[in-house]
């Protein structure tokens, strides 16, 4: 899957995964939709960013999940 609005830059934000090269994390963005912050809220707190950006980041994030592998555990 690729992702056209998301960057990694180790001189960015110390290499996690940004907005279009902006200073602002994939996880910033899907915490403060988690929290409840509405897309608008969002937007005006970040003129830069775009609904666009909103919508691939939770894509991003989603995809990273569906992508960790882990142990499974037998009892």
């Amino acid at each position: 899957m690729t992702f056209s609005r998301i960057t990694h830059d180790p001189k960015v934000m110390g290499g996690k995964p940004c907005i279009r090269g902006l200073r602002v994390t994939v996880g910033t963005v899907v915490g403060l939709l988690a929290s409840g912050e509405s897309r608008e809220r969002i937007l005006s707190a970040y003129p830069y960013l775009e609904s666009t950006d909103l919508d691939e980041a939770l894509a991003y994030a989603a995809w990273r999940l569906e992508e960790r592998e882990e142990e499974l555990v037998t009892r």
